[in-house]
């Protein structure tokens, strides 16, 4: 039996988890500290946070980057592989506008919608 999978579900499990998303969401801009994600996303504890972002780390969607100070500060950025999945990041964003019809939906125009937005369009 092959060790393969579907590339649906490989991109599936490397993107699920309820946080990965909003976490790709907020690093859309550029390096953020870990403080600057908790309170993008308050509903997340710091334990799931904190697990999801090594998780996010270990299969290369984000880059860790430790500064050697005192204290230490550290910057999440997306990866090459995770700035490629702003792809697929805009056509949620653009189903969730034109397809949902079951919720209010919304853009607010947060400015990282319009991020994801513009890497994708730059991108082709």
């Amino acid at each position: 039996m092959s060790d393969r999978r579907c590339p649906i579900e490989s991109t599936l499990a490397i993107i699920s988890g309820k946080w990965k998303i909003l976490i790709m969401k907020a690093l859309a801009q550029g390096p953020v500290r870990y403080g600057e994600i908790s309170k993008e996303i308050p509903a997340v504890s710091s334990k799931v946070l904190t697990q999801q972002l090594r998780e996010m780390e270990k299969d290369g969607l984000i880059v860790r980057k430790v500064f050697p100070e005192i204290p230490p500060r550290v910057e999440y950025s997306l990866s090459k592989m995770g700035a490629s999945l702003s792809s697929v990041l805009g056509e949620l964003r653009n189903w969730g506008l034109t397809e949902d019809k079951v919720h209010d939906v919304e853009c607010t125009y947060c400015k990282k919608c319009h991020d994801i937005m513009f890497q994708v369009r730059n991108a082709q």
